[in-house]
């Protein structure tokens, strides 16, 4: 890149932390770069591989018919092939007989490259193709040269790059030329096709907002990948919601043939002016075509269904639920809306967590953000367990630094009698608000995940008043009054199953029933004291609906939950998953790398998340999760590399 396209990339955050895709393969680094310098995620694809042609037959019988001059007028077409040509004719001839032969012909450079490496070898340039230099404008400057450079009748020889331009062949010949190709180097798919499933992955789950294509080979190349992996219909789909970027009409019109419409070219066909100007349009033109997918809900008689193209239920995230075969692992994380992240914070400098709890549009910016920016395959919602708590008729506080504190706590059946019925429409009806704003912002093919605490688990908030150890209190009531005990399971059952069904009916495509505190119990105690109840809740859910059962320190309990009932078995890190899929087979299995690993340097997270999906072997149904929540302090980098790195390696069967 030249000085002056340096200075045009400085001082611009114009991506401004979108996630960019680019295909580009030889200046794969050099792009990553700008895409970065330029404030956005890069994402490299390469999506081909350069073949020198190391026996040239066409190169030399080209020579020999240039030295013989039977050709009029030559054709250059790139910088590299223009070198590796002469490298494989002067493996016969001289470079000096090469250029004498040559100035008797009409020498033709289409762009700066060709012009650039026909210059470093003495080779005279007749006529120098303008920008965009596209095929049409190479024939608009022989057919203005018509005076001089008579193409009826002419014997032209063309230097192909990568895939032949049958158009421009074809064009000549109508002009009368007989038109000889010299195929100089080829292209093939890359060797390791992993970073490019992986990203196409990462399209179909609509977790890009960019995309770079720089040639037209690249847009072949990504189709037949894509084909032959069967995702290209999705594929096809998912890029009509995504911004494609085409570094000029060449691309364009390979777009175009392809069944896709390029969003934007650059004024100039440049590697740096092309992404300092896709970064400056990026967000508006993320934000039209999101506008246009979201446009109006209510389907009409002029509304096909077939316009409607994101279904978060057929996304990958909910097919793995469904344990139905998924091009890649989903990912999301406990906790992706957290202290971890800087975004996060600064709106929790403004308000406190339970305002956020209870203000759509903070909790749709939190929410939303959070998923774009780690590119997770579902957001949940920005929310606490608790909450239901308040209306039951228990004070709920959040304390800084101490976290959730009950006010009125429960110890002995008087005060299970004092506790209220719920009606979540009427004193949740702002979490339902939350769902419906935060549906409405994020992305229409990423499913949203409601939760609620497990009866359990608020029970012994309830009763313990805020963090326990060793849960005295809450046994103290299950033991000593088992009556009392299931009254006031009974009474939260009721309550959560009908405010998480209302979380669905607002918007969300699936939930989860976090269980934080059920592994201190025995699985007798859990039997007794906890199945029943939390069976009731899942019977008060959809069948259509994934449910995922989560809890921690459960491996002695995995049995009776998935027994009371699940979709997805959420498992935390103290087992093997592998242990997990083999126990549960008719389940999918959430799960499970520890959090604290995320601490850790980003080679060390990515090996350990490879041999998690080692372990996992490739079976249908795997969520990858984390064992609990996102840490606080945990870099961002190491999330989202995380993320990438099971997107990429799982998409490439491991």
């Amino acid at each position: 890149m030249g000085e002056s396209e340096s200075k045009m990339m400085e001082g611009g955050a114009g991506f401004g932390g979108l996630r960019v895709v680019s295909f580009e393969s030889r200046m794969s680094d050099e792009t990553r770069r700008l895409v970065e310098k330029s404030g956005g995620i890069g994402i490299p694809a390469p999506s081909m591989r350069e073949i020198p042609i190391d026996e040239n037959p066409e190169a030399i019988e080209f020579a020999e018919q240039l030295i013989a001059g039977r050709f009029e007028i030559t054709i250059f077409l790139t910088g590299v092939g223009t070198r590796i040509l002469f490298e494989a004719m002067t493996t016969r001839f001289t470079k000096d007989e090469l250029v004498a032969a040559l100035a008797r012909t009409t020498v033709v450079a289409r762009g700066p490259k060709p012009v650039a490496a026909l210059r470093e070898l003495g080779v005279p340039i007749t006529i120098t193709v303008p920008e965009p230099n596209t095929w049409r404008d190479l024939l608009a400057a022989l057919d203005e040269s018509a005076e001089s450079v008579a193409l009826d009748g002419a014997h032209v020889a063309v230097q192909e790059y990568g895939i032949s331009n049958g158009r421009m062949i074809e064009e000549l010949k109508r002009r009368g030329a007989s038109v000889t190709p010299v195929p100089v180097y080829r292209w093939a798919l890359p060797e390791d096709r992993r970073p490019l499933l992986g990203a196409l992955g990462q399209i179909i789950a609509r977790t890009v907002d960019v995309t770079l294509f720089t040639s037209a080979t690249q847009v072949a190349h990504v189709m037949q990948v894509a084909d032959e992996a069967g995702i290209g219909e999705d594929l096809r789909a998912a890029l009509s919601e995504v911004v494609v970027a085409s570094i000029g009409p060449v691309c364009s019109e390979a777009l175009q043939e392809a069944g896709l419409a390029a969003d934007m070219e650059p004024s100039r066909p440049k590697l740096g002016v092309f992404v300092r100007e896709a970064s400056e349009r990026a967000a508006d033109l993320v934000d039209r075509k999101r506008a246009h997918l979201r446009g109006p809900r209510i389907r009409t008689a002029s509304t096909p269904s077939s316009d409607l193209k994101a279904d978060p239920n057929r996304s990958v995230f909910m097919r793995a639920c469904r344990r139905e075969a998924t091009e890649y692992t989903p990912v999301w994380l406990m906790r992706q809306a957290g202290r971890y992240m800087q975004e996060y914070r600064e709106v929790r400098a403004r308000v406190p967590f339970i305002e956020l709890c209870k203000n759509p549009e903070l909790a749709a910016e939190v929410t939303v953000t959070a998923q774009e920016r780690i590119g997770a395959d579902a957001a949940i919602l920005v929310s606490d367990i608790l909450l239901i708590l308040e209306p039951i008729g228990l004070g709920l506080d959040y304390l800084r630094g101490e976290g959730p504190s009950i006010t009125r706590v429960v110890r002995g059946g008087s005060d299970v009698d004092r506790l209220n019925e719920v009606r979540p429409e009427e004193s949740l009806a702002f979490v339902f608000d939350c769902v419906r704003t935060i549906r409405a912002e994020l992305s229409p093919g990423i499913p949203l995940i409601g939760f609620s605490g497990a009866p359990f688990t608020l029970a012994s908030y309830a009763i313990e008043g805020g963090g326990s150890r060793n849960y005295v209190e809450t046994k103290k009531l299950m033991y000593g009054d088992e009556g009392a005990w299931h009254a006031m399971m009974e009474l939260l059952a009721r309550a959560v199953g009908d405010y998480l069904r209302r979380q669905i009916d607002a918007g969300c495509q699936a939930v989860q029933l976090f269980d934080s505190w059920v592994g201190c119990l025995s699985p007798g105690d859990y039997e007794r004291y906890v199945e029943p109840h939390t069976r009731a809740v899942v019977e008060a859910l959809p069948d259509d609906v994934p449910l995922i059962h989560f809890g921690t320190d459960t491996a002695t309990l995995l049995d009776l939950q998935a027994r009371a009932g699940a979709t997805v078995l959420g498992v935390d890190h103290r087992m093997r998953i592998g242990e997990a899929f083999d126990r549960f087979p008719e389940l999918a299995i959430q799960g499970n790398l520890d959090p604290v690993l995320l601490m850790a340097d980003r080679d060390v997270v990515c090996a350990r998340a490879l041999e998690l999906l080692s372990e996992v072997g490739g079976r249908p149904g795997h969520v990858f999760n984390l064992g609990h929540g996102i840490l606080p302090g945990t870099p961002v980098d190491n999330v989202i590399a995380l993320i990438d790195t099971v997107h990429e390696a799982s998409a490439a069967g491991g």
